[in-house]
């Protein structure tokens, strides 16, 4: 027998000792997390095409975790729920829709005063780079403003399609609030019936786990909003009590917007603080420019790496380095949109798996102990059980005891 046949003898092509415990490991491994990488893109690039109805549902969704506690609160005052979702969702347009009329009137009431000195301030602009470093002449001044309102002229076409996309998107926008809205109302009205409805469409066995994960899930929901308004309304305090102690006018008004605008990631920070250092140049100059935006860096420095990474991580049970990392994958994934439902999706996310993982529906109180009739909350999850008796089998008549036979 030659030494190769007596090698592969010794370690035949079959056996799993020719591939090493660790590859075959990490092969396993592979191809499972590749398969679930696929499928993930795979959905959300279904998702991405039809975001007209996915964007109304996931604001919908952290509205009605908002307003639910409200509608409960009435619901415990006597009124109907019908009546109670109308007076939470009324209260909500008009809390918004109020901040913005208040922050438009007074914004106006202020141009007619802010007027005369913005004229000032460009004059002494004019003055500064005639007389500053750049030592620009008038005439010299006059081309490059001519120059720039004929590129202006040249590029009208592209700014008025700009326009209309603008107008396209205000269009879509529009569509799509109203249809949060309209959600909205159903979520509140009759979110436990829905839930129940999903939930009976998992198999039987799961279901028990599926109603107390979601549940936990809408419970992290819940805490996020309360707390993206605590750090809203930091930031619209700071902001709005350092313009009005270095003098800057439309303090109230500024603050208001500052509240509404750190809903948005991102581009609400960005729009506010420049509105405020913009106000701040108009009215009092530079230094006092230079100090506004000191404020706003310092208030949204803190509220980015203090409030948002501790307060907001210890409210949905995320750690701080996980709340960063979220909102900076989601902003490079889907920009705004990413940055601002990346948190929740995690919260939600995380606390469904730490339930299914924990098999903790096994000892829930807020479950039944026999999950079968009802949730607890007066939403039927399964369906009913027989109660009927069936009857008892036939029992056979007792034998009686024969007394032992005695032998002649």
């Amino acid at each position: 027998m030659t030494p190769s046949q007596q090698q592969s003898e010794r370690y035949p092509a079959s056996d799993e000792s020719v591939v090493p415990f660790g590859m075959r490991v990490a092969g396993s491994w592979a191809w499972r997390v590749g398969l679930i990488i696929v499928v993930a893109g795979m959905l959300i690039w279904l998702l991405s095409q039809v975001t007209i109805l996915i964007i109304p549902i996931m604001v919908a969704a952290l509205l009605a975790a908002l307003l639910l506690p409200v509608v409960k609160l009435l619901g415990k005052m006597g009124l109907p729920r019908g009546l109670s979702v109308a007076i939470a969702e009324l209260g909500l347009i008009v809390v918004v829709v109020g901040g913005l009329f208040l922050v438009g009137r007074q914004m106006v009431s202020g141009i007619t005063d802010l007027s005369k000195e913005a004229v000032t301030g460009l004059i002494q602009v004019q003055d500064w780079l005639m007389s500053g470093p750049f030592g620009l002449s008038s005439d010299q001044i006059s081309n490059y403003l001519q120059e720039a309102l004929t590129a202006l002229q040249s590029n009208s076409s592209t700014i008025l399609s700009s326009a209309l996309g603008i107008g396209t998107g205000f269009g879509h926008f529009s569509a799509g609030l109203l249809l949060t809205m309209f959600i909205l109302i159903f979520f509140l009205l009759e979110g436990e019936k829905i839930w129940a409805f999903l939930v009976r469409m998992m198999p039987r066995r799961s279901r028990p786990a599926v109603d107390g994960a979601g549940r936990r899930g809408w419970l992290s929901l819940g805490n996020y909003v309360r707390v993206q308004i605590l750090v809203a309304a930091v930031d619209a305090v700071g902001i709005g009590a350092g313009a009005a102690i270095i003098q800057v006018p439309l303090a109230l008004p500024l603050g208001v917007l500052v509240f509404i605008g750190s809903f948005i990631p991102v581009i609400g920070a960005l729009v506010t603080g420049a509105v405020a250092v913009l106000l701040a140049l108009v009215a009092n100059g530079w230094v006092n420019a230079l100090i506004m935006l000191g404020i706003v860096l310092l208030v949204q420095q803190l509220e980015s790496h203090l409030l948002q990474p501790f307060i907001m991580g210890r409210a949905v049970s995320l750690h701080p380095v996980a709340v960063i990392l979220a909102v900076a994958a989601g902003s490079s994934v889907a920009g705004i949109l990413g940055a601002l439902f990346a948190v929740p999706v995690l919260a939600v996310t995380n606390s469904f798996v730490r339930y299914i993982a924990g098999r903790r529906w096994e000892d829930d109180p807020d479950l039944p102990e026999i999950y079968g009739l009802h949730s607890g909350r007066g939403v039927e999850l399964a369906e009913p059980a027989n109660n009927e008796q069936k009857p008892a089998p036939p029992t056979e008549p007792p034998v009686e005891p024969q007394a032992p036979q005695v032998p002649a």
